[in-house]
């Protein structure tokens, strides 16, 4: 589980890490910046990573196929993949394009909405390349190539954090674009990404004597239909908790520039943290697909059961740390003091939900090993849209919480979903070995 774990988790820190590198570059240009470009990610990565999950149906069949040593099988999934990839991209990036006006209109900060729009428009660019990245992702993980992945998101930081300097503050003869070039490297970075992980599946595919464009498949349409009725809910669950947290940050819009920059940092940080179990679910969904695809059900519950303990065990150091130093944490991002006064209360709220965060994800990647992806897409459409962002909206705007009250909304979806998907790992039926 570990070797599996650590290079996955470390590639969510990369990945996550990338856009926290954006926002404390875009940071020494106040909190207009800073708010820009939170709301700009909270705009654009909801259709992105629903995009994105349409292909997480690759870590059932390709972890399968791969436990069963039918390494053929892996290459054609891939595939047609890559077709859902491209099929929905420009799907996606009509809809980035409508979304950024309609979200940065009346009652937004008319500074913020200009440089969101900016900055949205620019990294919808981004979005074909983000989603070979993910495809070829999920095909190296499945496949047992972990480090790759590592590797990609590591150095892509370097790239990114490159860009960023040369863009946003107008070096090597570049001018000074500000957001919009921090909007600009992060798509430079994407296509490094996409680009790397394409080598590395190549090479891979190539050692065992199958060259990987030479034998391409074409379209299978029963392969993309399996892909789908495993992808559609599980992207649908995606999109669900994206989305609660993306507009949580609209709402936080229409509060004031600090408590929307309060708002993005607070989120960032539990972002950050939540990489690691997210990399956890990752490895805990391909573990238990390759346990199922070797027809072991004994090694596929242990596995569940072991992702779930590391995660709880590594959020609840998480949680002491924004509970004893909120104040270090905040100034990594900003030393404005009215973001300080308040961050450190808002990272309390965080601190509680971690140890249920770390355990939702989880549970929801081990659930997708078994095949089941429809369960956490409708405990999550119960958890924020149902109870936890309707609660938030009350506490914050009727009861006049403000930023609290939403992340008290959010911190209540986040305990009831864990509770729910734990409970049902507990319960799910796993194949037995025929």
């Amino acid at each position: 589980m570990l070797s599996l774990a650590i290079p996955v988790a470390l590639s969510e820190i990369g990945w996550m890490t990338m856009t926290v590198v954006d926002v404390v570059m875009v940071g020494k240009l106040g909190p207009s910046a800073i708010g820009a470009v939170g709301l700009g990610n909270a705009i654009y990565y909801a259709p992105s990573i629903f995009g994105i999950g349409l292909l997480l149906g690759l870590d059932t069949l390709v972890s399968r196929s791969w436990g069963a040593k039918d390494f053929d099988d892996c290459h054609r999934s891939l595939a047609q993949a890559m077709y859902i990839a491209l099929a929905f991209t420009p799907l996606l990036m009509a809809f980035i394009l409508v979304a950024g006006p309609l979200f940065t209109g009346h009652g937004v900060d008319p500074v913020v909405g200009l440089l969101t729009r900016q900055y949205v428009g620019l990294l919808n660019l981004g979005t074909l390349p983000l989603l070979v990245y993910g495809g070829f992702r999920r095909y190296l993980q499945g496949v047992g190539r972990v480090r790759p992945v590592t590797f990609a998101l590591i150095s892509a930081n370097l790239v990114n954090l490159l860009g960023n300097w040369i863009f946003i503050y107008g070096k090597f003869g570049m001018p000074a674009m500000g957001v919009r070039g921090s909007a600009c490297s992060t798509v430079f970075a994407r296509i490094y990404m996409a680009a790397v992980l394409v080598f590395f599946a190549w090479r891979h595919e190539r050692r065992r004597g199958h060259s990987l464009f030479a034998h391409w498949p074409a379209p299978d349409w029963v392969r993309i239909r399996a892909l789908l009725k495993l992808g559609v809910p599980a992207a649908s669950q995606v999109i669900l908790e994206v989305a609660a947290f993306g507009t949580a940050t609209i709402l936080s819009a229409h509060l004031d520039p600090v408590s929307l920059a309060t708002h993005e940092i607070a989120l960032s940080c539990a972002a950050y943290t939540f990489m690691v179990p997210l990399g956890i679910s990752a490895a805990g969904a391909v573990a238990v697909g390759h346990a199922i695809g070797a027809k072991s059900s004994d090694r596929a519950r242990r596995a569940g059961w072991m992702a779930l303990g590391l995660a709880v065990g590594f959020m609840s150091l998480t949680a002491l740390i924004f509970l004893l130093a909120p104040r270090p944490v905040l100034r990594i991002y900003s030393h404005d003091p009215r973001v300080l006064l308040l961050g450190a209360h808002v990272l309390l709220i965080v601190a509680a939900f971690q140890v249920f965060d770390g355990a939702q994800t989880v549970a929801t990647g081990a659930l997708r090993g078994l095949g089941e992806t429809r369960t956490p897409m409708l405990v999550n459409l119960v958890g924020y849209w149902v109870i936890g962002l309707p609660l938030g909206a009350w506490l914050c705007f009727h009861l006049h919480w403000g930023l609290y009250g939403l992340w008290s909304g959010l911190t209540t979806a986040l305990i009831l979903i864990a509770l729910l998907l734990t409970w049902r790992w507990s319960q799910a039926a796993i194949p037995q070995p025929v």
